[in-house]
């Protein structure tokens, strides 16, 4: 799978690209040549040997893609083949925005139904100017809950960056999301807990001094929320945590203090006595973007914040090697975590998607 974590933009490309599959519905192509002796570049004026094209799907044969809309929300539901019921997902990615769909495909894939949500560019956001409210987040679960063919008591959350924030608040605090387990990646806890979403990127944005810059220029913003403040109002009780916690941790992110961050709620766990429903995988020179497996690596890609709409070169962090290797790792680990969690018990006989 070298041949497709390893893949670069086209030399001359449109600098700091970040390679993400955006219609899940069509797959990927990919043209694997063979040119003589050993070449880095003019493919484009030789004849290749030989060459095929290899198609990787996001969605398994079967699954279903449904547009969400009801209860004002913007999202995008993804249900396993056959008749269910089938444990649900809610799916939440990080500071980029939009409806990010590629993970939740996957995951039906493997036999979760998955709620793919937009929360910070919703349609309610970009029709009224306002940011959606925790309330949003709880409507989404309704959703899954009462949808007919998801297991009602077997709903839990996955979080990417700031999708951590909103996950972890949710398991700890909220009285309508019953969640069966979470999984975190690349995030933290510290946030202030009675805040919205639009408080918790006001409260980041507090620190933008604490913003740094390498001698490329790239934006390192793993300082905003350090040191780990001791105040318990600006960090989510994970004391109280009542369900399986699944962290999954780069020590290279350079975007988000992701290590300082697990150390914490590991501390903050043990201390309270939960610390049996904590799983940390936490991976070296693995940088903030851990993705589904075979991703290709950006060490820094172009970035534009909801927050402030500036376009700049966010530093992601890690090597390509060891970060391609702790995305297989985490994903496998994370389905074998959501099946003990969400499946335990259940057998809906479904077929899951190996591919990937």
């Amino acid at each position: 799978m070298g041949l497709l974590w390893s893949l670069r933009p086209v030399p001359g490309s449109k600098p700091w690209l970040r390679m993400r599959k955006m219609n899940v519905q069509t797959p990927m192509e990919v043209t694997i040549s063979v040119y003589p002796g050993y070449q880095t570049e003019g493919f484009l004026d030789q004849v290749p040997l030989a060459g095929v094209v290899v198609e990787r799907w996001y969605m398994a044969p079967g699954v279903r893609r449904i547009p969400v809309t009801e209860a004002g929300l913007t999202a995008t539901l993804f249900l396993p083949p056959g008749p269910g019921p089938f444990p649900g997902l809610l799916d939440l990615w990080g500071g980029g925005g939009k409806l990010v769909e590629y993970r939740s495909a996957l995951l039906a894939s493997h036999g979760f139904a998955s709620l793919a949500l937009d929360y910070l560019t919703a349609k309610v956001t970009i029709e009224t100017g306002k940011m959606v409210d925790n309330q949003y987040f709880e409507r989404a679960y309704k959703v899954l809950e009462q949808h007919p063919q998801i297991l009602s008591s077997r709903i839990a959350i996955i979080g990417l960056s700031l999708g951590t924030s909103i996950t972890l608040k949710m398991a700890v605090y909220s009285q309508v999301a019953k969640l069966r387990c979470v999984v975190c990646i690349s995030g933290s806890h510290v946030q202030p807990v009675d805040g919205s979403v639009e408080q918790i990127m006001s409260f980041f944005n507090k620190n933008a001094e604490k913003t740094r810059f390498n001698n490329e220029n790239h934006m390192i913003c793993r300082d905003l929320l350090l040191p780990i403040p001791t105040d318990p109002s600006l960090k989510v009780d994970v004391g109280q945590l009542q369900c399986p916690l699944l962290l999954v941790v780069g020590e290279d992110d350079q975007n988000w203090p992701t290590h300082e961050s697990a150390m914490d709620i590991k501390e903050m766990m043990e201390r309270a006595g939960n610390s049996h429903l904590l799983t940390l995988l936490s991976y070296p020179d693995t940088g903030h973007l851990i993705e589904p497996p075979f991703t290709p690596f950006a060490k820094a890609s172009s970035f534009r914040a909801v927050s402030s709409r500036q376009k700049l070169v966010a530093l992601w962090g890690g090597e390509t090697a060891a970060h391609s290797r702790a995305q297989e790792d985490a994903w496998r680990k994370t389905l074998v975590f959501l099946r003990a969690n969400l499946y335990g018990g259940v057998n809906t006989g479904i077929a899951s998607f190996s591919n990937l």
